[in-house]
C-alpha cells in the first residue's frame, strides 16, 4: 500500500542517485585533467629549460672551439728571422735546432736544385726522334 501512495518517490530518488552518481565521476575527471594540464605545463617549462641550457652549451663550445682555431693559427704563424745573430740565437734553442737545417744539408739542397736546372742532354743518334711522316711505322714497339 505505501508503494501505491509513494510511487512517484522511486523515479525521483533514482534520478537523484545517478545525478550523484554522474557528479562524482565528473568531478573525477576534471581532477584528472587538472592535474594533466598542471603536468604539461611542467614538461613544457622543463623542456624550455633543457632548451636553453643546450643553447648555452653550443655557444660555449662554439666560443672555445673559435678560441681553439684561432690558437693554431698563432701557432702556424712563420716564424720571421731578420738578422744573423737572431737567426745564430734561434738556432741554438731547441725548436730552433728543429727547425734550422745545418750548414751542410743547405749546400746540398742547392747542389741538387742546380743539378735540376741543368739543360736536358742532346740525344746521341736520331734513331729516337720522332718521324715527321705520319706513313712510316713506328720503330721499336
Amino acid at each position: 500500500m505505501l508503494l501505491r501512495r509513494l510511487w512517484w518517490l522511486v523515479p525521483i530518488v533514482a534520478l537523484a542517485a545517478g545525478w550523484l552518481w554522474t557528479d562524482r565521476k565528473l568531478a573525477d575527471a576534471r581532477l584528472t585533467i587538472a592535474n594533466e594540464r598542471q603536468a604539461h605545463i611542467q614538461n613544457v617549462a622543463d623542456a624550455d629549460r633543457a632548451k636553453a641550457a643546450a643553447e648555452v652549451r653550443y655557444a660555449s663550445a662554439l666560443a672555445d672551439a673559435a678560441d681553439q682555431y684561432a690558437a693554431r693559427l698563432t701557432a702556424r704563424d712563420p716564424i720571421i728571422l731578420k738578422s744573423t745573430d737572431t737567426v745564430t740565437r734561434y738556432a741554438q734553442t731547441d725548436a730552433g735546432r728543429a727547425r734550422c737545417r745545418g750548414a751542410d744539408r743547405v749546400r746540398a739542397i742547392d747542389e741538387l736544385d742546380a743539378e735540376l736546372a741543368e739543360p736536358p742532354a742532346t740525344a746521341s743518334s736520331g734513331a729516337d726522334t720522332l718521324s715527321t711522316d705520319a706513313t712510316t711505322p713506328p720503330v721499336r714497339r
